[in-house]
């Protein structure tokens, strides 16, 4: 378990968030954070807002599973960029020599993955054929491997009321696996009317 001085309000919530289903269900449970500041909060800011965009959930859940004794490890899932869309990040843990997720989004999709997937690209490719667009174009292209949030020493991302934005750099420039050779990615199907419409499904909770 960290050391990390957390409030006495904080170490219980956290206790109380004892495995990887609890943690989801809490971040489930928050409002989307829907601003566009580009403001990236920590885990302590994330419990005083009461709000959590995909990012700060993903480190939100890192810190929870790290003062379970769990190393605090987050992925980045890249999308294209022509045409655009938006990267995801989600929380990564093991169980049964196994991986899984937890993820912080408003979307019916990309959400929790159970711990059985043997390497990090099963896991990422468990989320491929729902990353797509609204007129179907399937968008997920390369993934990070997981990044260690404890090597981050110089500043204390798990209480600061500062920004975060430092980690989605780091993210950004962690060397990135692509999933898909040139003709896969041509030979790609959209996805069709009904997988669409169940993509449109979303959390309309605003903070």
């Amino acid at each position: 378990m960290t050391k990390t001085p957390y409030t006495k309000e904080e170490i219980k919530l956290f206790r109380k968030l004892n495995t990887p289903q609890k943690i989801q269900e809490y971040l489930s449970s928050l409002p989307f954070n829907f601003s566009e500041d580009g403001f990236f909060s920590s885990p302590r800011m994330v419990i005083k807002n009461n709000s959590a965009d995909c990012l700060e959930g993903a480190i939100f859940a890192a810190a929870v599973l790290e003062f379970h004794g769990q190393k605090p490890l987050v992925l980045d899932l890249r999308s294209m960029r022509k045409p655009f869309d938006y990267d995801h990040v989600v929380a990564v843990f093991k169980k049964f020599n196994s991986y899984g997720a937890i993820s912080k989004t408003n979307h019916a999709v990309l959400r929790y993955r159970e711990p059985v997937y043997k390497t990090t690209r099963e896991l990422v490719m468990s989320y491929f054929h729902e990353y797509f667009l609204q007129n179907g174009t399937k968008t997920l292209r390369e993934y990070s491997e997981p990044f260690d949030l404890s090597s981050v020493k110089h500043f204390d991302w798990r209480t600061t009321s500062e920004d975060l934005w430092e980690i989605h750099e780091v993210l950004d420039k962690l060397k990135h696996f692509k999933i898909l050779s040139k003709k896969q990615a041509q030979n790609l199907r959209k996805a069709d009317s009904v997988e669409i419409e169940a993509g449109k499904i979303v959390v309309e909770t605003q903070n």
